[in-house]
């Protein structure tokens, strides 16, 4: 008798248990109503499809392409480029309120932090250029005084330019960058990435610095790399030789090895410059002892 009702009451509980789970798995789980499954985190949002920057290095920009300036003059691509210094370009639309004004005001900032004789203008050139063909030189001029103002350095008004074109030429530069964008009807605003791109002298991409905000030491490391050395000091091209740069990181980090060899070169002139009046003393002795 006492056995039988041990077994009825394990069932008892085993059967309330049961229950009480299934209760709270289905308080937990809720009835399918149509909607589409929630996104997880691996997926790319429907509005950023078509949208971002695919690093196209060592292409060509297009020097006979067609824009207009921020005096309202059209000019060639080319025309900012004069065979010896690099042009950091920007792609940006000038009625943008949000991102294009965070990557206009990170590399003001960046610039800003930069020694006199890095001053834009001298030693390379910055390119604004509106993705939106709609937007005007009137547009562009008054994104520039109100740069300018920022940038503080009034020299710099001749080597950044704020650039507009039609339709063509905007695809035909954003194509040749390899930056995707695309407008959002909903919010009524170009979606976009951003990034001030590094061109070569001779038209060819040398660099990408993704973000909207940048460091100093980067933009001059990358112009400076743009030129092979030609537009920075002795301090610049030996700060270039023991840094490389890290596509993952997106920025300039210490070559080990490189700095090793500087090391290495350091120590023995060291030890030459040390060793030189010793072996100067002890060549004067011998000829003294020879008389």
């Amino acid at each position: 008798m006492l056995t039988r009702t041990l077994v009825l009451k394990t069932k008892t509980m085993g059967t309330a248990l049961s229950f009480a789970v299934l209760v709270s798995f289905s308080a937990n789980v809720q009835a399918y109503d149509g909607k589409p499954a929630p996104m997880v985190a691996s997926e790319q949002p429907k509005e950023l499809e078509g949208i971002g920057i695919d690093e196209k290095l060592g292409g060509k920009v297009d020097f006979t392409l067609k824009v207009k300036d921020d005096n309202g003059q059209e000019v060639t691509l080319g025309s900012f480029f004069d065979g010896k210094h690099p042009v950091i370009i920007s792609p940006v639309y000038f009625s943008c309120p949000g991102l294009c004004n965070f990557h206009l005001n990170g590399l003001t900032d960046a610039l800003k932090l930069m020694e006199k004789d890095w001053t834009v203008g001298k030693k390379y050139k910055v390119l604004s250029v509106s993705f939106d063909s709609k937007e005007t030189p009137d547009l562009a001029a008054k994104k520039k005084e109100t740069y300018m103002k920022l940038y503080e350095r009034p020299s710099a008004e001749t080597g950044w330019h704020f650039l507009t074109a039609d339709e063509s030429a905007v695809q035909a530069i954003t194509q040749s960058l390899g930056f995707k964008f695309k407008w959002d009807e909903a919010s009524k605003e170009w979606a976009h990435a951003s990034a001030a791109v590094i061109i070569t002298p001779d038209g060819t991409i040398s660099r990408y610095l993704p973000g909207i905000m940048f460091n100093p030491q980067d933009i001059k490391l990358a112009l400076n790399e743009a030129t092979e050395g030609k537009i920075g000091n002795f301090v610049d091209n030996l700060v270039l030789y023991c840094f490389k740069y890290d596509p993952h990181q997106s920025k300039y980090t210490l070559a080990a090895f490189n700095l090793m060899k500087v090391g290495g070169a350091v120590m023995v002139l060291v030890m030459v410059l040390w060793l030189l009046p010793v072996y100067i003393r002890s060549r004067r002795s011998n000829k003294s002892a020879g008389r």
